[in-house]
C-alpha cells in the first residue's frame, strides 16, 4: 500500500512540474549538448514565432543575429569543465516576422538517468526593455553633446565679455586721466558704475562658467570636523562683532568626499550668511552638527535668525540674482554658488526656515569610505 502511495505521489509532483513547464510565462527548453532541442514549452514558440515543430527541425544559430553567434562559446566551456554551473547570456535572434528581438538566456546544466547531462535553457523576450535603454543611452549622449557645446559657448562668452569689460574699464580711467573734472559729470558717474556693474557680472558669470562634475578619482578624503574649525577661525572678526556664538559638534571621525576649495567655499557662504541675516531681536546662535544617512554624510548649519518665507521663496532660494531681505550686501549669488558647488562634487542640499525663528540647511556630502 505504501509503495502505491507512494508510486503516486511521484506522479503528482511530475505532474505539476509539467504543468509549471507548459504554462510559465518564460521560455524553458530541455537541449541536448550538442545543441538539439529535447523539450520546450509552448513560450519558447510565443518568443521566436516559430511552431514547435518548425524549431525542433532547425539549428537555433539559424536565427541568430550574425553578430551574436558567439557569445555563449566562453561560458559554455566553463560550463562543460565544471567551472560553473549555470550562466547568462543576451542575444540577439530574427523573430519569423523578420524582427530583430533580444532575449536574455539562462543556462543550467542538469543530469537526468544515467548520468547524462542536458542544459535546461530559459528565455525571456527582453526587446521592449533594451529598446528603452537604447533610447535613454541616445539621449544620454545628446544631452552631453549639447552640454559640452553650451560649455564651450559659456567659455567663448565669458571670455569675450572679460575682454569688453576690461577695454571699457580702462577707457574709463583714461577719461579720466585726460578730462579731470569728468567725475563730477552725472552722466559719466551713471557710465562708470555701469561698468563696475557689467565687471561684477562678468565676474559673476565666469565663476559659473568654471562649475563642473568632479570626476570622482579627483574628490579626496576630507575631515569635516577640521574644516568648519578652519572656516570658523577665519570669520573669527565677524562672529565677535555680531556677538555670535557658533556650536562645532561636528563628528570628528566623519570625513567627506569633496575639493578643499569647495568645501572651505560652501562652509564659509553658509557660515556669514547665518550671521548676516541675523534677527535683531537675539544674539546670533549658530549650531553646526553632522550625521551620517545611507552613502551621505549631511553636514547641518542652523541659525536662529531672521528665517525665510518657504512658501514665498522656497522654489527660488537657490535661483541667480535672487534676494529675500532687505540687506544692501545680498547680491544672490552666493546661495547660487554654493548649491552648484555641492551639486558638482555628488550632493545635494535641502532648506527647513520659519520666519523670525530661523533656518536649517542639510548639505549632503559623499561620504569617503
Amino acid at each position: 500500500m505504501k509503495a502505491i502511495r507512494s508510486s503516486q505521489n511521484v506522479a503528482n509532483a511530475y505532474d505539476v512540474l509539467d504543468r509549471v513547464f507548459n504554462n510559465t510565462y518564460n521560455g524553458i527548453a530541455v537541449v541536448s549538448m550538442d545543441g538539439d532541442w529535447l523539450k520546450m514549452n509552448e513560450a519558447v514558440s510565443d518568443i521566436f514565432g516559430y511552431t514547435k515543430s518548425e524549431l525542433f527541425n532547425m539549428d537555433i544559430d539559424n536565427i541568430v543575429f550574425i553578430e551574436d553567434l558567439g557569445v555563449h562559446e566562453e561560458k559554455f566551456e566553463k560550463l562543460i569543465s565544471g567551472k560553473i554551473d549555470k550562466y547568462r547570456v543576451k542575444q540577439r535572434f530574427f523573430h519569423k516576422s523578420g524582427d530583430v528581438i533580444w532575449v536574455l538566456i539562462y543556462v543550467t546544466l542538469v543530469y537526468f538517468k544515467e548520468g547524462r547531462p542536458h542544459m535546461i535553457w530559459q528565455f525571456t523576450d527582453v526587446t521592449n526593455r533594451q529598446k528603452n535603454q537604447d533610447k535613454l543611452k541616445a539621449m544620454l549622449s545628446v544631452a552631453k553633446e549639447q552640454n559640452d557645446r553650451l560649455t564651450s559657448f559659456a567659455n567663448i562668452v565669458t571670455h569675450n565679455l572679460r575682454s569688453h569689460s576690461g577695454n571699457l574699464a580702462s577707457l574709463t580711467d583714461f577719461l579720466e586721466d585726460d578730462f579731470h573734472g569728468i567725475t563730477k559729470n552725472e552722466n559719466y558717474k551713471l557710465l562708470k558704475q555701469a561698468v563696475d556693474n557689467l565687471q561684477e557680472t562678468v565676474a559673476h558669470l565666469t565663476e559659473v562658467a568654471k562649475i563642473r562634475e568632479i570626476e570622482p578619482s579627483k574628490l579626496q578624503n576630507l575631515n569635516l570636523y577640521e574644516y568648519v574649525e578652519k572656516a570658523m577661525y577665519n570669520i573669527i572678526a565677524m562672529a565677535q562683532n555680531s556677538n555670535a556664538v557658533i556650536y562645532n559638534q561636528i563628528d570628528e571621525s566623519h570625513y567627506v568626499k569633496a575639493v578643499p576649495a569647495y568645501l572651505d567655499s560652501i562652509i564659509l557662504n553658509f557660515l556669514t550668511n547665518a550671521i548676516k541675516y541675523k534677527s535683531d531681536l537675539r544674539s546670533p546662535e549658530i549650531e553646526l552638527s553632522s550625521v551620517i544617512e545611507g552613502d551621505f554624510v549631511i553636514f547641518k548649519i542652523k541659525d536662529n535668525g531672521l528665517g525665510i518665507d518657504m512658501d514665498k521663496f522656497g522654489d527660488k532660494l537657490f535661483l541667480m540674482y535672487k534676494t529675500f531681505h532687505c540687506n544692501e550686501d545680498a547680491i544672490g549669488i552666493g546661495l547660487f554658488l554654493t548649491k552648484n558647488h555641492i551639486e558638482s562634487l555628488g550632493g545635494k542640499v535641502s532648506v527647513k526656515s520659519e520666519v523670525n525663528v530661523g533656518t536649517e540647511f542639510s548639505v549632503y556630502f559623499k561620504k569617503s569610505s
